[in-house]
């Protein structure tokens, strides 16, 4: 198999920036936003079918979102469609982050199943795309002290929400419009919110109705997930790799297994 230097130095990097913290240490857990009046909308699992007409969609409007990443769920990082996605969005003045390598349960994980869902997509983003992420969230919002701790090994600050959508546990549009439609009545000072850009309904329907309904509320600060922390979103940022026989979600071993 060929191994460009590229992929060296950014497999080296990715374990590097796993020893800089020391062991006893926990990611920060971040639930909402700091700064006030900002609204971070976010979307996971990632990247997929629409994930262009959600970044278009936020262009227009003057937003910007931030996009929890999978390696190996509904698509393979490594596709051409997907990093096209990603390049897209980034280029675009989103955020990508991670939202670890197959989505799965990661409290049942050993520690060396979590650094394999945290490396194997920290390398994925760097030979893609060029970036460390700093933040990740956990698949289902679960996490233990454990994760915590090995996500500080990566320099990974946790990310979960204040409000769900819905979308992802069968929610109608009509009821993720009406999550929604209460924000904008509650007003609260900042918000965060979890959808899921592997819905169609979602991008078309739910995501301009959301914002429609929170300019008129009065909001207009729609960032990032780092903006509204007022943190950076990557650890680095370098430039991507060229592809080759490492830029793969199967194989021997099999990534993610």
């Amino acid at each position: 198999m060929k191994v460009s230097s590229f992929c060296l130095l950014s497999a080296t990097l990715a374990v590097a920036s796993a020893a800089v913290l020391p062991r006893q240490q926990l990611a920060n857990v971040y639930t909402s936003c700091a700064v006030e009046g900002s609204v971070a909308l976010t979307f996971d699992d990632g990247p997929y079918i629409w994930n262009k007409e959600i970044v278009d969609t936020l262009n227009d409007a003057g937003a910007k979102g931030t996009f929890f990443v999978n390696g190996y769920n509904y698509a393979c990082i490594y596709d051409d469609d997907s990093i096209t996605r990603l390049q897209y969005a980034l280029a675009s003045g989103h955020q990508v982050a991670s939202h670890t390598w197959n989505h799965g349960h990661l409290p049942t994980y050993t520690q060396d199943q979590l650094q394999t869902q945290f490396s194997l997509t920290n390398d994925a983003l760097l030979k893609t795309c060029g970036i460390l992420p700093a933040f990740f969230r956990p698949p289902y919002g679960e996490y233990s002290d454990l994760v915590r701790e090995v996500a500080a090994q990566y320099g990974l600050g946790l990310v979960n929400w204040d409000t769900d959508s819905g979308d992802s546990v069968g929610a109608t549009v009509e009821q993720s419009e009406g999550v929604y439609t209460d924000l904008a009545n509650r007003h609260p000072s900042t918000i965060l919110v979890l959808n899921h850009e592997t819905y169609q309904t979602t991008a078309e329907q739910v995501l301009p109705f959301a914002l429609d309904a929170l300019k008129k509320a009065g909001y207009t600060n729609f960032v990032t997930v780092a903006e509204c922390l007022g943190m950076e979103p990557y650890q680095q940022k370098t430039q991507p790799g060229s592809r080759d026989d490492t830029w793969t979600c199967a194989g021997t071993p099999a990534p993610g297994s």
